[in-house]
């Protein structure tokens, strides 16, 4: 009488692995996983739209969103939130999010955040022309300007006409808050008419990352 057949070895270690994996990424938060492979796509089909291979860390998010008084009255109008971390930690820190104005160029992600944050103004367009974009939106000053652009990929002249656009549409004070790789300012800083700061380097943030805050100089 011929017994059972034993299991082959390799499809045996086929089998036990394919379990170890599915029980991995159980144990891994999906949306997070997801999020992630929408970034990669997008900076492969757009790398200067784009500007990073996945979305901003948690530690980082914070960091900018840490910049932003709760108490501040006006709109906070985000730049190229992407799927959403840096909104997500705006949110945490108190900011509603009936205020937040989510300015994204990929429609992809428009319609990605239009659903995680279904009481904040979702626009599709482009940053830079924030006084034809963004200004039809506000209802009266904005609180702050927090940007996750990729502004190295952008001309000198069009990096700072960006910045003083920006406080064009901010109260007195206000700061444009925006994260960069590069150890030097993503806005040039000669001759400027603005003050700026710079954070400790966020390590937790592929790659490492620094906060700058520009405020205009008051008159």
């Amino acid at each position: 009488m011929i017994g059972p057949k034993k299991p082959d070895p390799l499809q045996e270690l086929q089998i036990k692995g394919r379990k170890f994996v599915a029980k991995i990424q159980a144990e891994v938060k999906q949306a997070k996983i997801d999020d992630d492979a929408r970034f990669l796509k997008t900076w492969f089909d757009k790398p200067l739209v784009t500007g990073a291979v996945s979305p901003s860390s948690k530690a980082l998010a914070r960091k900018m969103a840490g910049y932003v008084e709760p108490e501040s009255m006006g709109p906070v109008v985000e730049l190229g939130p992407g799927t959403g971390p840096v909104t997500d930690a705006l949110i945490a820190r108190g900011i509603a999010e009936e205020r937040l104005v989510l300015v994204e160029y990929n429609p992809e992600f428009c319609t990605l955040l239009a659903k995680r944050y279904p009481r904040a103004t979702i626009v599709q367009g482009d940053a830079y022309a924030l006084e034809t974009v963004v200004a039809p939106h506000l209802k009266k000053p904005a609180a702050a300007v927090v940007s996750s652009l990729p502004l190295f990929t952008k001309p000198e002249k069009l990096r700072l006409a960006l910045l003083h656009r920006a406080f064009e549409l901010m109260r007195p004070g206000a700061p444009f808050i925006q994260f960069t790789y590069a150890t030097v300012s993503p806005v040039p800083r000669k001759r400027a008419n603005f003050e700026a700061h710079v954070s400790p380097r966020v390590w937790k943030n592929l790659p490492p990352a620094c906060v700058w805050v520009y405020r205009r100089l008051q008159a």
